[in-house]
């Protein structure tokens, strides 16, 4: 779903943007027709695929039964998995002769690792992580630490096949040893001396280094034994207030080895046997990320799954991870495991990735999304760098989303500029074509029409064209934009103006009740930002409609339609999204319908027309031949009119 939302902003964005291109570029009604009709067929699209009452019904009503038996299916596996270790004791006490004896009975402590990064909790029941706290963020509901997972969710157990009897972690109690804040040592000892041993290094930040072995126990393996398998699973909790939108970027993501970055789907369930040996395994969500990172990958094989969760359910995702990797028997060399635990801050996975110890290219800022390759190179190598320069002068979130807003307006000014003035030769030389060309007022003269304008256009020195090259360059940044606001884990909690928190949705007006397409709130910023769109297509349109002559002022009115209803469908599309890219929007219009404004008033049009009547007279005198697109243009406009003059003979 979040895939078809980002098709689909493309798409209007498109529109919006490339409306005016196309009208300098003379559309016939054909084409105006054919846009509109692409701006219904998608909001029909949206609307046909709307549920009715009775489907609503029997979706939530299957939605139940689906949670009841989720619910049903995880007790019985929480049962089995309670009987095998009961039975696995029972048998222990029984049969002393058990390998693991002494470790399949105990008592479940807990020891804690702990910097001013992360508060990690283990089990000695199990010897693994139950639970991770991220310091320093506030959760959604006002807490001041981030638990990222607890036992009640998250499960790792290690298996190893043994000639008689295999290693299952999450069977054995271990003791604890040298524990200290940052270092902890979990042994479980098998009764003829050997020992499980799993080392945990805590490192200053978010990084954990894990090193396991097998001690004295080469005997009770085979020769053809050379991995283990890790089972990884969790829930991932909701983090943030909105939902729908903190569930569009929570993602089970992968790295193959080959440097391929890969996530299964937002939206539905999806499970996945990899062909390729994995570097790396995150479990996602919007600001916050869980990595669990090989130094001798994962084996090709893998199976992951990602199933998503009902909304009020407290989690986004079950994630499901089913992994292999290298195993020493001999116990010389230990099984050495990494795992990141923090948010998805881009320079801070930058950082963390230098300091781990395996020396790969893990490429771990890939976990925040910045778009498709163009837009995510305009986010790398530009708005990282202003966003980064502006943070560290102290300006608050608010205040540096208008600085960006200020800064990119600066840089594209002389093509705004030179995209305005395009407009206005052509506004002020509007009664001269219409005087030019009003011989040509039949349907069927209007290829001739067409090729006379083009040639009036050239004769004074203008190109319909000159103005295109600002708007393809302005379309990539708000897209760009548009991946790279709900992704800055900046702007996560920081209130401007009226806005609590830019990160996630502002609402003015809440309900209770999902209503399609809205929701269940209205967002302040959503609002003003539409009406802002409003306005600026309004002066767009009025722009555009100044310079159109003869049937083209009719078309005008055909894309007027298709202008205003633009912004209704960014409403739809936007009101569930963050307050932070809203007002972004919105500054960008407020100051692009600015730089209209002041360009229209100190554009002196008798000047203007006055300069363009030299440029005539010169070009009289020395008759320049079209070149470039509009010799291509005039060359298909003469072919179309010999074609349509060979019809009209036949």
């Amino acid at each position: 779903m979040s895939t078809f939302l980002n098709n689909r902003f493309d798409f209007t964005v498109f529109c919006c943007t490339f409306a005016p291109v196309f009208l300098r570029l003379e559309m016939n009604r054909n084409t105006v027709t054919g846009l509109v009709l692409m701006a219904l067929l998608l909001i029909g699209f949206s609307w046909y695929n709307q549920p009715s009452k009775e489907q609503m019904e029997a979706y939530q009503r299957q939605q139940d039964s689906i949670a009841a038996a989720q619910a049903q299916a995880e007790q019985q596996r929480l049962a089995d998995e309670q009987q095998r270790a009961e039975a696995a004791a029972a048998a222990a006490k029984g049969d002393t002769t058990s390998l693991f004896y002494q470790a399949l009975t105990g008592t479940s402590e807990d020891v804690v690792l702990k910097n001013e990064k992360v508060r990690l909790t283990f089990s000695t029941k199990g010897g693994m992580l139950s639970s991770a706290q991220v310091l320093g963020f506030k959760d959604r509901n006002g807490a001041d630490d981030v638990t990222l997972f607890t036992n009640e969710g998250q499960r790792m157990n290690i298996l190893i096949a043994g000639k008689d009897d295999n290693v299952v972690t999450e069977d054995l109690f271990f003791t604890p040893s040298n524990v200290t804040d940052s270092t902890l040592t979990m042994t479980a000892s098998a009764a003829d001396g050997g020992k499980i041993v799993i080392d945990y290094r805590l490192h200053d930040d978010h990084l954990l280094h894990i090193g396991f072995r097998a001690q004295d126990m080469s005997r009770h393996f085979a020769p053809t034994t050379k991995q283990m398998a890790i089972e990884w699973q969790d829930s991932c909790r909701q983090q943030e207030k909105g939902f729908m939108f903190e569930n569009r970027y929570a993602t089970l993501t992968y790295k193959k080895h080959d440097g391929k970055t890969k996530y299964l789907s937002e939206t539905s369930e999806k499970s996945i046997t990899t062909e390729e040996a994995l570097d790396w395994v995150a479990f996602k969500n919007q600001f916050f990320s869980a990595v669990l990172i090989a130094k001798d990958e994962f084996a090709a094989g893998a199976q992951l799954t990602s199933k998503p969760q009902e909304k009020g359910s407290g989690f986004l995702k079950h994630y499901d991870a089913q992994l292999q990797t290298v195993f020493d028997p001999s116990g010389v060399k230990a099984t050495e495991l990494e795992m990141y635990i923090g948010p998805n801050d881009f320079r801070l996975l930058q950082h963390v990735e230098k300091k781990s110890e395996f020396g790969k290219d893990l490429d771990l800022q890939q976990l925040v999304y910045l778009g498709w390759p163009l837009f995510r190179i305009i986010n790398r190598w530009f708005t990282i760098y202003v966003f980064d320069w502006l943070t560290k002068l102290g300006f608050s979130m608010g205040i540096v989303l208008i600085l960006i807003t200020l800064l990119l307006k600066a840089i594209t000014y002389p093509m705004v500029k030179k995209s305005y003035m395009s407009s206005a030769k052509m506004r002020v030389l509007k009664p001269k074509l219409e005087e030019a060309t009003k011989q040509y007022d039949k349907p069927e003269d209007q290829m001739q029409k067409q090729q006379a304008m083009m040639q009036l256009y050239s004769q004074y020195g203008v190109s319909p064209l000159s103005g295109c090259l600002p708007m393809l360059i302005q379309a990539p940044i708000w897209i760009a934009m548009f991946n790279f606001v709900p992704n800055a884990i900046q702007l996560r909690g920081q209130s401007f103006l009226w806005i609590k928190d830019l990160s996630t949705y502002d609402p003015i007006v809440e309900w209770g009740t999902h209503i399609w397409g809205i929701g269940d709130h209205l967002s302040l910023t959503c609002i003003l930002f539409c009406v802002s769109n409003v306005l600026y297509s309004y002066m767009t349109m009025r722009q555009q409609k100044d310079q159109m002559v003869g049937q083209q002022a009719e078309q005008m009115k055909m894309m007027q339609w298709m202008m205003y209803l633009m912004p209704v469908m960014f409403f739809f599309m936007f009101n569930d999204y963050s307050a932070g890219l809203n007002f972004y929007y919105f500054i960008s219009l407020f100051f692009s319908a600015a730089i209209m404004w002041v360009l229209r008033k100190t554009t002196d049009d008798a000047k203007l027309l006055a300069r363009l009547e030299e440029n005539y007279k010169q070009n009289k005198a020395n008759p320049k031949k079209q070149s470039g697109l509009a010799a291509r243009l005039a060359e298909m406009q003469k072919q179309a009119q010999e074609q349509q003059r060979l019809r009209q003979k036949r």
